[in-house]
């Protein structure tokens, strides 16, 4: 099985900066979407430095004795401390955090890693599927019935969010694990993408096997700029394909 990745990002047509970050690792197999808060200078840091410190976790301890669960559990946390620390010692930080959502590959098993209310999906058979359940107010009307899930990005409290990477000293970490199949397409995205573009859309963009990954992701954030680009666009597409050789 083959890993390809595409990515893309843009400050989108109202915001001043853009406070993402967002990586693809292809020699670790990991990939990651990080949505910072907390003010224009605030925001860059906590997003950069929670995906630097994930990246370097996973690369200095990547072995195949470690579990990606544990793996990328632990270097969520290493994150949570270093945005936390940062913040309490400079007082222009204060407030500051990051959502965080990667995906690490081992073999063909996958694992993802979820704070915040980025997100990761799967394109499987034709068949579109969120992984993650965001933490945010909203995502909880959504649960109790609510809310619809259309509705999430028009709510005047849209944007707390319940969880996220060092606003607090401790921090939850959602685990999902799976198989990886030959002609899934995985995405990671921030709110900038899923508040613009319905997931009817998603799906059609990421079922058309013309395009590659690369190709999918620009043109899903033109989309999300297209329809008004109210934030931030982050988008990582992730296809799994077949070795040379492989039918």
């Amino acid at each position: 099985m083959q890993i390809q990745y595409g990515s893309q990002t843009s400050q989108g047509k109202v915001r001043t900066s853009n406070e993402d970050s967002y990586l693809v690792n292809a020699e670790t197999g990991l990939s990651l979407v990080a949505d910072g808060m907390g003010g224009h200078a605030a925001g860059e840091i906590a997003s950069q430095l929670t995906a630097s410190t994930v990246n370097d976790w996973v690369r200095e301890h990547a072995t195949p004795d470690v579990k990606a669960a544990e793996m990328l559990r632990l270097a969520a946390l290493e994150a949570n401390s270093r945005v936390f620390e940062a913040q309490r010692h400079d007082r222009a930080l204060a407030g500051m955090g990051s959502t965080l959502t990667a995906l690490l590959f081992q073999g063909e098993q996958y694992c993802i890693a979820h704070v915040g209310d980025s997100r990761a999906y799967l394109l499987r058979n034709g068949a579109l599927e969120q992984l993650t359940a965001d933490h945010s107010f909203v995502w909880h009307l959504y649960e109790n019935g609510v809310l619809s899930k259309p509705d999430l990005a028009k709510h005047p409290q849209k944007n707390l969010i319940t969880r996220s990477i060092g606003s607090h000293r401790q921090v939850d970490i959602d685990i999902e694990e799976g198989e990886g199949h030959v002609g899934d397409v995985y995405l990671i995205c921030c709110d900038g993408l899923t508040d613009e573009v319905s997931e009817d859309d998603i799906r059609e963009v990421l079922s058309d096997a013309r395009r590659t990954p690369q190709e999918m992701a620009d043109y899903l954030v033109d989309a999300a700029n297209q329809a008004g680009g109210r934030d931030n666009i982050t988008v990582v597409v992730v296809r799994l394909e077949p070795d040379d050789g492989q039918t």
